[in-house]
């Protein structure tokens, strides 16, 4: 799939507008996110996301569509999962309601461009290295195996662990002691503060860079454009924000979640170590010669994607229908 220049300009600038729109109009004054305005935002993302794959069908084929709503939809899938952590963190911060938008919005920029860079370097390794697929293939069936393992009540109980990004911030700058409406930065008696408002977007997008460790290699197991790569996750994080807003309690319900992102995690690295076992070049493995496996094709792992993810949701409905104590406990 050959991308000229002007369209990954062209792309970029659209999501850009995108982000500026949402900015304006959500934040042009500080409120609380109603239910309503988030699902109205929610459907604008998916729809926007829906057309550029159909897009992409007309103008490309029906293979590099079918990738990208694979890929679209993995990466949200994953990203509802990290939504337990940014509701940890949010708590953790004590951010006003009214701010929550801001924080998200500033966190989750920061992230995409910090995935820009990891997409970059990625394609960069696997277009030198083949055999990086094998490492993918394994660390995502070893990620499958530790998500299906998470209790999201103890992460809750526990709290948010800060990580060595934010203890860099708070060596370099000195953190004012409460929040200053939505300002990042304040000056007292001449000296510079950061607020915690700074501090929590910059928690929110060096935590979802942690996240990419194992949402990137998924993606590249199911395409190996890095322009597909990009969109699917920038359209995955510019919906999350008002996702985040829209489930709310229902998160809690999501009993099994968990469960199927760890299958569809395990589906994927098994996927990838076929097609590098397809493609195998190395010496020790066959003479360094290809071995006669089975490929699967994107348009299974479509379906099984969709077919987990819609076989977890209602097996965790129907779980805390029957169960009402099996809900996890929201975040006070």
């Amino acid at each position: 799939m050959g991308v000229p220049a002007w369209l990954w300009i062209a792309t970029i600038a659209g999501l850009l507008a995108l982000l500026a729109i949402d900015l304006f109009i959500v934040d042009r004054k500080p409120h609380e996110v109603t239910i309503g305005e988030a699902g109205r935002w929610v459907t604008f993302y998916v729809a926007v996301a829906v057309a550029f794959g159909l897009g992409l069908w007309y103008f490309s084929g029906g293979t590099y569509a079918g990738e990208f709503f694979a890929g679209y939809i993995t990466e949200y899938s994953l990203s509802v999962d990290n939504l337990f952590i940014f509701l940890i963190i949010m708590t953790t911060f004590k951010v006003p309601a009214i701010h929550q938008h801001k924080v998200l919005l500033i966190g989750i920029v920061m992230a995409l461009v910090m995935r820009g860079v990891f997409i970059a370097v990625g394609a960069a390794v696997i277009a030198q290295f083949s055999w990086v697929f094998y490492l993918f293939g394994a660390f995502l069936i070893y990620t499958g195996y530790k998500l299906a393992r998470t209790d999201h009540a103890e992460e809750e109980e526990e709290g948010f662990k800060e990580n060595a990004a934010l203890r860099f911030v708070r060596r370099i700058f000195p953190v004012a002691d409460s929040y200053h409406g939505s300002k990042s930065f304040i000056r007292v008696n001449g000296k510079r503060f950061v607020t915690p408002m700074f501090i929590v977007m910059v928690a929110i997008g060096t935590t979802d860079l942690l996240f990419a460790l194992d949402s990137i290699p998924a993606i590249f197991g199911l395409t190996k454009e890095p322009f597909l790569v990009f969109t699917a996750n920038a359209f995955a994080l510019m919906g999350l924000r008002q996702l985040y807003f829209l489930l709310g309690g229902l998160l809690n319900k999501l009993v099994y979640l968990s469960i199927g992102l760890s299958v569809i995690l395990g589906f994927i690295g098994v996927k990838l170590i076929l097609e590098a076992l397809h493609q195998n070049s190395l010496p020790f493995l066959n003479g360094g010669e290809p071995l006669p496996v089975p490929v699967i094709g994107i348009e299974l792992s479509l379906s099984v994607i969709v077919g987990v993810l819609a076989i977890t949701t209602v097996a965790s409905l129907i779980k805390v229908r029957r169960d009402p104590e099996a809900a996890k406990t929201p975040v006070k």
